[in-house]
């Protein structure tokens, strides 16, 4: 038990400092290249930010286990917002701009539907996975075309050329993706020696994990008033699981999905995407502060104990 312990210590620190100068290296990037900082959050940081979720989904779908690649696309939207945006949220409330409403939710709101469109057969083929690769395509054209460099957002950003700016994402990304992918497989052996079922190591640590890296990052944009990059991370992120992490066992591993995807899982991500814009909507003059971030965290242990409760009436064997 103490090497997975030490391994997660490890994967935590990589993950923390990792982020921090993955967020104004994505800062510096914005200013360097006359992008917005919200543009940058949706698009370098949030693709960033969901590799792990788009490798776990390949290698699932590859290895056979596409469920697996299903559950954790809509495992990590619900931790995205209900744990990422809530911790978030505790730490330092969020401003809200209404080109945020006006302009990304909706995009995030329609790859929602389009999501729910495909799972609710209970079947996923390719047709649904090249349907998600589209309205993905569309969405990023969308955000480049109407996107506006921000002006008064450049305070406290690293003055570093553009190259360096480059250099310091790409070496940082590749830190946060293996610290990641170690914090899972320390937190998975504790789980093991724990006892913990299979069911409640895929539901919680494999999904958490996977999403550390959005967390860590929307913390690290926050304390440093990058507030674009916070929230245009969460709503990025989840856009690219939905159209970027579900398409891959649609196209790699066609068939049929396991029914509570669609029966559990995704009316909990559906409910929690529409609480994310009642919140912006409401707060668009305002912020997103601490009762809305507690509510959030409160949510996402409710359901982590629906999870729980569902695994032991399933009877899922401990480990040896």
């Amino acid at each position: 038990m103490l090497v997975p312990f030490l391994v997660v210590i490890l994967g935590l620190a990589g993950l923390t400092w990792s982020a921090d100068r993955f967020v104004g290296a994505a800062a510096a990037t914005a200013w360097r290249a006359g992008m917005s900082t919200l543009l940058v959050g949706m698009t370098i940081v949030s693709l960033g930010t969901s590799a792990p979720e788009i490798i776990v989904s390949v290698m699932a779908s590859l290895d056979g286990a596409p469920n697996l690649a299903t559950g954790n696309a809509l495992g990590s939207n619900i931790a995205n917002i209900a744990m990422v945006l809530g911790v978030t949220a505790l730490v330092v409330p969020i401003p809200v701009r209404f080109s945020i409403v006006r302009r990304e939710l909706p995009l995030l709101l329609g790859g929602t539907g389009l999501a729910g469109y495909a799972l609710a057969n209970g079947h996923l083929d390719r047709l649904d996975g090249l349907l998600l690769l589209l309205l993905l395509g569309f969405s990023l054209w969308w955000l480049f075309c109407a996107d506006a460099p921000d002006e008064t957002q450049h305070e406290g950003i690293p003055g570093m050329p553009l190259w360096q700016a480059l250099a310091w994402l790409v070496g940082t990304l590749a830190i946060m993706g293996a610290s990641s992918r170690v914090l899972v497989w320390g937190a998975s052996e504790l789980a093991r020696g724990l006892g913990v079922s299979e069911l409640i190591i895929g539901l919680t640590v494999i999904a958490i994990g996977t999403s550390l890296p959005e967390l860590a990052a929307c913390v690290a944009s926050a304390l440093k008033r990058h507030h674009d990059l916070a929230i245009g991370n969460v709503i990025g992120s989840n856009l690219f699981n939905m159209l970027a992490v579900l398409p891959m066992p649609a196209l790699l591993a066609p068939g049929a999905t396991d029914p509570a995807a669609a029966g559990r899982d995704y009316p909990v991500m559906l409910l929690l995407t529409l609480a994310l814009g009642a919140l912006l909507l409401w707060n668009r003059r305002g912020y997103l502060n601490r009762l809305p971030g507690a509510l959030l965290v409160l949510a996402y242990l409710a359901y982590l104990a629906r999870l729980g409760s569902a695994g032991a009436m399933a009877g899922g064997c401990p480990l040896e």
